[in-house]
C-alpha cells in the first residue's frame, strides 16, 4: 500500500520550507527519513527535492508514500472479524471474543492481527498492522486501524491527545445511580504481569465516566466513556466501586454460567478522518451474547 499524496502550495505558505509544510500536515520524522532515503518519494513540480527547500505559492508537491517497514512476523491466518467501514487510508473492524489483538505467548495464530493479515495477502497486498485503539481478548467491538505510516502517526497523535472518543457498554453486578464519574489511579498489581489494580500511591491518574441505560434483576447495563485509556480501565474502575462486570472472572466473581466472558462491548468510535479531517463516526451493535444476558434478566 503505497498511496501517492499531492499539495498545492496557497499563498499562506509561501517561502515555507518542504519540512515544515510536511510536518504540519503530519508526517513524522520518521515518515521524513524514510522519504529522503527514497528516490521520488517528495517531488517539488515533479522533480525530486529537499526538505529544506522553500517553496513559492503555487507549486505542487508530490510525496510518494512507499512502505519500509513490515509485519512479516505476522503470520496470515483466516482470524474472523467483520469489516464496518474501510478506503485506502482506514481500516475499522468489529473484533469478536476471543480474539486477542496482537500476537503474544501462546497467541501466534489466533489474533486479530493474524485476520488482517490474511485478509490483505488474499488480495496480494503488503500489509502492516497499526492498530489504534486496543481491547482486551474477550472484549468486543469496534478497533480502529490505519492502513499506512501517514494516518497510523495522525491518528496516533489524536489519540495521545486524546481526540478519538470511544464509547464503551458494559452489564454489571448491582444497581449503578444515573450518572457517575470513577477518578481512581491505576497501577499493575504487585506480583502479576497481567492484572492492574487501583493504587493512590504508584497509579496513574485514571477517569471513567459512566451512565446507567436500564437496571434490572440486580445488573445494571451501562454507557461508559474514557478520559484516560489505561490497560483494564473500565473492568478495574468497577470491580473498585463494588460492581464488576459480569462475567469479569479476573476481577469479580468466578461465574461464567450467565456469560462466557466480560460484559464488555466497545460500541462507538469517533474522530476526525486522518488525511481528509472529515468527521467519522461508528457504531457496533451489541452482540449476541450480551444481549441474551440482558433479555434472561429482562
Amino acid at each position: 500500500m503505497d498511496p501517492v499524496f499531492t499539495y498545492p502550495v496557497s499563498a499562506s505558505e509561501n517561502q515555507t520550507t518542504v519540512e515544515s509544510f510536511l510536518r504540519k500536515r503530519g508526517y513524522s520524522h520518521h515518515i521524513l527519513t524514510g522519504l529522503k532515503q527514497t528516490e521520488d518519494g517528495i517531488c517539488l513540480n515533479g522533480v525530486r527535492t529537499y526538505t529544506t527547500w522553500r517553496l513559492q505559492t503555487g507549486d505542487l508537491l508530490t510525496v510518494h508514500l512507499r512502505e519500509t517497514d513490515t509485519s512479516d512476523q505476522i503470520l496470515p491466518r483466516p482470524v474472523p472479524f467483520t469489516i464496518v467501514y474501510e478506503d485506502e487510508h482506514i481500516l475499522v473492524v468489529n473484533k469478536p471474543s476471543d480474539t486477542p489483538v496482537h500476537p503474544s505467548i501462546g497467541n501466534y495464530e489466533n489474533t486479530l492481527a493474524n485476520g488482517v493479515s490474511w485478509y490483505f495477502s488474499q488480495q496480494g497486498k503488503p500489509f502492516v498492522f497499526r492498530c489504534i485503539n486496543r481491547l482486551d481478548r474477550d472484549t468486543t467491538g469496534l478497533v480502529l486501524l490505519a492502513k499506512h505510516a501517514l494516518s497510523g502517526a495522525i491518528l496516533s497523535g489524536a489519540m495521545t491527545r486524546r481526540e478519538i472518543h470511544r464509547t464503551y457498554q458494559a452489564i454489571t453486578y448491582g444497581d449503578l445511580p444515573a450518572k457517575g464519574t470513577i477518578d481512581a489511579p491505576i497501577a499493575r498489581l504487585d506480583g502479576s504481569v497481567i492484572m492492574r489494580t487501583v493504587d493512590y500511591e504508584r497509579g496513574e491518574r485514571s477517569v471513567t465516566h459512566y451512565t446507567t441505560l436500564a437496571r434490572q434483576n440486580g445488573f445494571s447495563f451501562l454507557e461508559l466513556h474514557l478520559e484516560t485509556g489505561r490497560t483494564h480501565q473500565i473492568r478495574v474502575h468497577m470491580s473498585h466501586i463494588g460492581h464488576p462486570l459480569v462475567g469479569d472472572t479476573m476481577y469479580g466473581p468466578a461465574d461464567q454460567t450467565l456469560i462466557a466472558r466480560q460484559a464488555l462491548h466497545s460500541a462507538a468510535l469517533s474522530f476526525s478522518h486522518p488525511i481528509t479531517g472529515e468527521p467519522m463516526k461508528f457504531h457496533c451493535e451489541l452482540p449476541d451474547d450480551m444481549k441474551h444476558l440482558l433479555e434472561i434478566r429482562g
